[in-house]
């Protein structure tokens, strides 16, 4: 017996971070999470599964309109057309009380309750399913404690919308532990809410499936659904990779970079590696330049010129696979160690004053009172360009002395 356990599929949620960009896939970005769904009932069908089950957050919240219902009646009728049921408990997005529009469901697909947990029996494949919705948001009760015992003879699955211990980056709706998940004798709880995939064995097997479709920088890497086969009493979880668009973070070390054409190069290397796994899967990537590197100050403020770069290399690499996010430069000078004696003790006298500057009340109103009015005049496009205007604009001004000293010395290091 095989079934698929989705969760957190967020239809027609938008992915963030691209859409600032004249280059960004557009299309792509709109439909992901349609095209993640469609992939997971092609999936279903293919594996012939006894049924689907999707443990909250079906839904981002309450539809704009009525097409996000229709898209997923769509996918549940072809389920049905194979025989293939489908059980959907609601989470803290599809609460009960945030869906003000509905559309009646396909009979194949059955929604836990909201008002207690109930079971669900497949006599034919001698399962049971447990589960309970949310009937608000913010639930804050422990929901497991009163899930039933488990029915004697059956395979038994436990459906859960939870942040479970531990994960304190997710609201803390449903909370409970794996003790009292493994002590309720389930053989299987597929869970929800948390958007990273995770595992854990014993008396019964829980796992998070993760998120079906990355919606931003956050959530990088693989992204799907899970695969469980229940054969001879061992119960199996494979990992199914569904998503249409994956978002990757990069870190390119340029300790061994003297030039943007070397730092470029390095970028388009790593890209290119990317691309070795799942390369018929578009990407969407944030590079990160990280090291100490005797080009730090080279690269400081070149964030127009280094992003030119890397969208030079992805045309070069292919474009139809590959989008920018973004650079960040997070690169460090190196140690003030080479060079005439005379320059580095000048250097070093440099550096001390900037150290200084950096806590001195009359120095920093003065750099406020001059920059105030450039910062003023500058076009926003460039503002997103320079992340250091935006400390000026904020009034950061240690941070931003703090920040631009190292650059500056790089740079007079190099004799620039």
């Amino acid at each position: 017996m095989k079934f698929i356990h989705a969760a957190d599929i967020h239809l027609d949620s938008p992915l963030h971070g691209l859409s600032a960009y004249p280059d960004a896939p557009a299309a792509q970005l709109r439909n992901a999470s349609r095209d993640a769904l469609r992939q997971l009932v092609d999936r279903a069908i293919e594996e012939e599964v006894a049924f689907l089950v999707i443990a909250g957050d079906l839904y981002d919240g309450d539809w704009k309109d009525h097409n996000t219902g229709i898209f997923f009646g769509q996918q549940m009728g072809r389920l049905r057309k194979a025989g293939i049921r489908a059980f959907v408990l609601w989470g803290n997005h599809d609460a009960e009380s945030e869906m003000t529009r509905k559309l009646t469901l396909p009979d194949n697909v059955t929604v836990f309750s909201h008002r207690k947990p109930e079971v669900h029996r497949l006599p034919e494949f001698n399962v049971a399913l447990h589960g309970q919705s949310f009937k608000d948001k913010a639930v804050v009760e422990n929901l497991a404690v009163g899930y039933p015992e488990p029915v004697p003879g059956c395979y038994n699955i436990g459906v859960l919308h939870t942040a479970l211990e531990g994960y304190t980056a997710h609201a803390s709706y449903a909370p409970c532990t794996l003790a009292e998940l493994h002590a309720k004798g389930y053989d299987y709880w597929a869970l929800g809410h948390v958007h990273e995939f995770q595992q854990w064995s014993g008396p019964s097997t829980i796992v998070f499936p993760g998120n079906l479709q990355g919606r931003h920088i956050r959530e990088t890497g693989r992204r799907g659904a899970v695969l469980v086969t229940v054969e001879g009493g061992e119960t199996r979880v494979e990992r199914l990779y569904l998503d249409v668009l994956r978002w990757e973070a990069v870190a390119v070390d340029a300790a061994d970079c003297v030039t943007i054409a070397d730092l470029a190069r390095k970028i388009g290397q790593s890209l290119e590696a990317l691309l070795t796994v799942d390369g018929h899967v578009p990407r969407t990537v944030r590079v990160t330049v990280t090291g100490r590197t005797p080009a730090h100050g080279l690269f400081f403020g070149r964030a127009t010129q280094l992003r030119a770069e890397v969208l030079n290399q992805i045309g070069i690499i292919g474009n139809e696979r590959l989008w920018l996010e973004k650079v960040k430069v997070a690169t460090s000078a190196m140690d003030l160690s080479h060079g005439e004696t005379e320059q580095l003790e000048a250097l070093e006298d440099l550096k001390q004053i900037l150290a200084d500057a950096a806590h001195d009340p009359e120095f920093l109103a003065l750099l406020e009172r001059d920059l105030k009015p450039f910062v003023g005049k500058v076009r926003s496009e460039v503002k997103e360009e320079v992340p250091l205007l935006s400390l000026a604009r904020s009034g950061e001004l240690t941070a931003l002395v703090q920040q631009v000293g190292p650059a500056l010395l790089a740079r007079l290091a190099q004799g620039e």
